[in-house]
């Protein structure tokens, strides 16, 4: 057994529970944690102590309402660059950082390089960022952009 499923199964029910419910409600009271759980509150403090420091539960933030935000337009960008060397691809990677219309950066194995999800305004102000922001990163060689008409579902975990 690999030393990752060794430490998933040393989670238990109350464990995944405790993981579960916070990935919906992270402000939720360790009280009233305790009580959906099915424990006393003392030992699921401990729970949630030990999961934090295991690094199972690596934080805690706000969930922001794009849309209250004025960032209606979704849309996700595959980028192929003209170099994949390390070099390249870490520049790359840092000046996806910098960039605050970008809300996720994976890089891919299959036709192109990564692919970005971007939050904007509306088509304008993509295509604003598209040309002055994300053709400039570091070895974009092309892009093809990919608007989304609706989110079905979009859970962070």
């Amino acid at each position: 057994m690999d030393r990752d499923m060794a430490e998933i199964g040393q989670l238990d029910r109350y464990d995944r529970e405790i993981m579960k419910i916070l990935s919906g409600d992270g402000r939720l009271p360790v009280t009233e944690l305790a009580i959906r759980v099915g424990l006393s509150k003392t030992p699921c403090q401990v729970r949630l102590k030990r999961l934090i420091a295991e690094g199972y539960i690596q934080g805690f933030k706000a969930m922001l309402d794009p849309e209250k935000l004025g960032l209606d337009q979704v849309v996700f960008v595959e980028v192929e660059l003209t170099d994949t060397t390390e070099a390249a691809l870490t520049d790359f990677n840092a000046a996806v950082q910098a960039v605050p219309e970008i809300e996720q950066c994976h890089m891919i194995a299959g036709a192109f390089d990564y692919l970005l999800k971007l939050r904007t305004r509306d088509m304008h102000s993509y295509r604003e960022v598209l040309g002055r922001v994300i053709s400039a990163l570091p070895h974009v060689g092309s892009t093809s952009t990919h608007v989304s008409m609706q989110s079905v579902k979009d859970d962070a975990f």
